[in-house]
């Protein structure tokens, strides 16, 4: 299979058709090899309409929803970005073709290790992996101009909200198995406010979950 033909076949045939005409973002799909970001044994696949896991309790979201949302965040190619749930890199990879710098956030050591060196081998020395709390962002390295959360969860921590700069965006997915909403929260020096975007559900961030009340 010639991987460069797949690739500009899921351009053609699932992000260009669902009213995605930022060329920043498509010139980013275009040139980012997705089969670096998947299992070697499925590497065929990568281009395909499905949600392949690549690392444990992480999938890929399909490409008509990951680049509808690049778009809806107007990323600038001088803005500072904190990825939530980076897991394998594919969207940091992506967002490093639009913005200056990302931070890429995950929980597990291994996967920070392993993705790190991943990025490292392919040169792309403008996404620094880091591990911690994925409810609690990363403080250190903000304010953040975009944040975007690599997953749907079932709401929004504060602290991502406050990581925000002035004018930041935070992109997500709210929802659940059977119905998601991607939002664009936008900060301003007064509030915080967020614009539904459009219908989807990628697959879920299983640390952002809801506490359930007591019942009797």
């Amino acid at each position: 299979m010639d991987l460069n033909i797949a690739r500009r076949k899921m351009i053609d045939s699932q992000i260009r058709p669902n009213d995605v005409t930022d060329e920043r973002v498509i010139q980013a799909f275009e040139k980012v090899q997705k089969e670096n970001f998947v299992p070697g044994a499925i590497s065929e696949l990568a281009y395909s309409e499905a949600e392949l896991e690549t690392v444990e309790g992480r999938k890929l979201w399909l490409a008509r929803d990951l680049s509808k949302m690049l778009q809806a965040l107007e990323v600038k190619s001088d803005d500072l970005v904190l990825v939530v749930g980076a897991a394998e890199g594919y969207a940091s990879a992506l967002l490093n073709e639009l913005a200056d710098t990302v931070i890429a956030l995950e929980e597990n050591e291994e996967v920070v290790e392993k993705s790190s060196d991943r990025v490292v081998s392919l040169e792309l020395d403008r996404i620094a992996f880091v591990k911690g709390s994925l409810k609690d962002g990363f403080p250190s390295e903000g304010p953040y101009d975009v944040i975007f959360v690599n997953g749907m969860v079932e709401y929004v921590p504060d602290a991502w909200l406050d990581q925000l700069s002035v004018g930041g965006r935070l992109g997500v997915v709210i929802g659940d198995e059977r119905n998601g909403q991607a939002r664009v929260y936008k900060k301003s020096a007064k509030a915080v406010s967020y614009h539904a975007e459009f219908e989807c559900v990628p697959p879920k961030l299983p640390e952002i979950v809801q506490e359930k009340g007591f019942v009797f």
